[in-house]
């Protein structure tokens, strides 16, 4: 396997001019580059990378290591926002732990497949994600699916800084602050991200074994507390109830169908998309699942046992919780506490890593701009949001993740769609030198289209705080499960319509 500093300084030249409507540009401009700017040369020699949205050519994708995906996705579900999802159940929709356990199991075991699947595209086509989607919903429409991606991503790291935060803040017995426990967290993860693809696989596979010990150490202390948690209320759950707690979950895990061949490009283009999907599936499903079902019993069991109860507290404080489930242990288990505190950098840092193909997307002049910048911004963003956000997380977390699952769906249907019925699931049918080619990629009217019409019927169907639609007061959140069936329907006469007219060249 080529040395990975000397992929990285190879694609120097490649970088600086992938505005360009080309995908190659010479050699001879790759020396100059870094002659003149000899603080490049040390931060490619550190091991950052460079490469943007350009796709990566056949002769580069050589990473063998294919496993290295597991480690990525699982651990960035591996954590304390996972944790802290499964908690909406019974807090937020008054689901008995079983009913609780029951939705989170059955939904993600379903809702994890999509961005299992989108994952085996990156060792097929050496594209990211939102360049891929470019030929289906072309160079100019792609920029709505960025923004709604951009909205996702930073929203994930703000509900991230905010626990990590909260979990730091509980170890100092509140000496810290929220907002200095936030700035701890967003500082960490942005190191990682600056570095790369290199670091990020490296950080991903080391970062799980301490928050792994640390659950296993609160169970193992604060375990039979959970028997007393209520596991059925002894009336059936509403399928209102039901389904909007379906609509979180999806909107948890669906969005990472618009990052997922972010980090499988340089796999080498022969490994078995089985491989991929199942390495993939497998790290979506069992950190989720189980973390989710934890956070729900946990929090029901808190109101018997006083210590959980204050350090849950009014204001829904998740470390809090974590630290009087460790506190039994006592320097150990603040020791532990601050382990998962620093488990969401390993979220963070693959989010703000997908953030920075995003903006290149959305404002193609931006692809001159090194791929590491934009980690800068996307921190910078989401960092006073995150200090200003943080008291309000229960309600921050709810609406956010119902509202980015509709989108998602959609957004997957369509490049399904695209894919098996127009491309007949040939990867060969993607013109890999036309992707930054206005003239030569789809115009992108029918997935847009197709995405605008489908909330004509996905908004009567949302129920949420803000909002409450007239199919959704009754049946309870169905838009994401209209959305995907909808959206594909859609598109199949639209993009018809939109190949009678247009003639690629």
């Amino acid at each position: 396997m080529a040395d990975p500093r000397d992929e990285n300084l190879s694609v120097v030249d490649v970088e600086k001019d992938a505005a360009s409507k080309t995908e190659s540009c010479g050699a001879s401009t790759h020396s100059d580059e870094v002659t003149s700017r000899p603080w490049l040369r040390t931060l490619l020699r550190w091991g950052v990378e460079e490469r943007g949205i350009v796709p990566v050519p056949n002769e580069l994708r050589t990473d063998r290591q294919f496993y290295k995906i597991f480690f990525v996705w699982f651990s960035m579900n591996f954590n304390i926002l996972s944790f802290s999802t499964g908690t909406l159940g019974p807090i937020v929709f008054g689901l008995s732990l079983r009913d609780t356990c029951l939705v989170i199991l059955f939904f993600n075991l379903l809702a994890c497949a999509l961005p299992a699947y989108f994952n085996t595209w990156g060792p097929r086509t050496g594209m990211r994600q939102m360049v891929h989607s470019r030929y289906s919903f072309g160079y100019y429409g792609i920029m709505i699916p960025a923004v709604l991606n951009l909205i996702g991503l930073c929203g994930f790291n703000i509900l991230n800084s905010i626990l990590g935060g909260q979990a730091l803040a509980s170890v100092s017995n509140d000496n810290m602050s929220w907002t200095v426990g936030i700035v701890i967290i967003a500082i960490i993860a942005l190191v990682i991200s600056f570095m790369g693809y290199r670091v990020l696989n490296w950080y991903e596979r080391l970062s799980w074994p301490p928050v792994l010990l640390a659950f296993i150490v609160a169970l193992g202390v604060g375990g039979k507390n959970l028997y007393n948690a209520p596991s059925f209320s002894g009336e059936p759950p509403s399928a209102a109830d039901v389904l909007s707690f379906a609509s979180v979950l999806a909107g948890f895990v669906i969005t990472y169908s618009a990052m997922a061949s972010d980090f499988t490009m340089y796999f080498e283009p022969t490994v078995s998309s089985h491989r991929i999907f199942l390495y993939s599936y497998l790290s979506y499903v069992v950190p989720i699942i189980v973390l989710e079902c934890l956070g729900a019993a946990a929090v029901m069991a808190a109101p018997n046992v006083p210590s959980w109860n204050d350090g849950y507290g009014t204001a829904g404080n998740i470390g809090g919780l974590l630290e009087a489930m460790l506190s039994p242990v006592g320097g150990f288990g603040k020791f532990l506490t601050v382990m998962l505190s620093l488990s969401v950098t390993a979220n963070i840092a693959c989010t703000l890593y997908s953030i920075c193909f995003n903006f290149q997307v959305l404002v193609p002049s931006f692809s001159r701009v090194p791929r590491y910048v934009f980690s800068i911004v996307g921190t910078a963003i989401s960092l006073p949001l995150s200090i200003v956000g943080a008291h309000r997380f229960y309600t921050a977390l709810t609406n956010f993740l119902s509202l980015i699952g509709y989108w998602a769906s959609v957004y997957a249907a369509i490049l399904i769609v695209e894919h098996h019925y127009f491309r007949k699931g040939d990867f060969s049918s993607y013109d890999r030198s036309a992707w930054n080619d206005p003239k030569r990629l789809p115009w992108g009217a029918a997935a847009v289209a197709a995405g605008v019409l489908s909330f004509a019927l996905i908004i009567p169907c949302m129920q949420q705080v803000w909002f409450e639609g007239p199919i959704g007061t009754k049946t309870g959140d169905i838009g994401f499960e209209v959305a995907f069936p909808l959206a594909g329907i859609l598109y199949l006469p639209l993009r018809k319509l939109e190949l009678k007219y247009q003639k690629l060249h």
